[in-house]
């Protein structure tokens, strides 16, 4: 990204030595949802303060297909983890790839990361062979997140919930 007032990006591989980062980008993340009253996405803890959120990002990072966007400085931006569907939603039809972990900062400066991310995992299927992605998200609130994902291509699959929680299944065919 490198237009005015925007951070230059880098995307790169992810490792477990960035997990402190994207801990800071759930937090953050999480200090916005508390300012405009969503505690149902993500509660309204911070997650570096939260033992078994930790160990998720930590092992996150840890994954063959995490990558992190930085800026010239050297600091993350957004956190992409790529692999296999989550174990809550039913199995795929056939191969695909699946966005497992998608977070990026509210500054202003990295405005677009997050679409382009996703945009990069189209890239890693492609490069992969694979023609079909899938995506689970919050789908309460007031659907914002959803449409999110539906501007970047993704359609509705099926909704699901765990243990109250309302989630959406999205997929998109390359």
């Amino acid at each position: 990204m490198t237009e005015a007032g925007k951070d230059t990006l880098t995307i790169r591989r992810a490792s477990v030595a960035d997990a402190p980062a994207v801990l800071r980008l759930f937090d953050e993340v999480i200090e916005w949802f508390v300012s405009i009253g969503n505690l149902q996405q993500w509660g309204s803890q911070p997650w570096s303060t939260v033992p078994r959120r930790i160990t998720q990002v930590t092992d996150a990072c840890a994954l063959p297909g995490a990558w992190v966007a930085q800026n010239a400085l050297g600091e993350v931006r957004a956190f992409l983890a790529l692999g296999e569907a989550m174990p809550y939603v039913p199995a795929p039809d056939g191969p695909e790839l699946y966005v497992r972990v998608l977070v990026a900062s509210r500054d202003g400066r990295v405005r677009g990361v997050g679409r382009r991310l996703m945009a990069f995992a189209d890239e890693q299927a492609r490069a992969a062979g694979l023609d079909h992605l899938r995506v689970d998200c919050y789908g309460g609130g007031n659907g914002d997140l959803v449409r999110f994902y539906e501007s970047c291509g993704y359609t509705h699959i099926a909704p699901f919930n765990v243990d109250g929680w309302p989630g959406m299944l999205l997929g998109r065919q390359l």
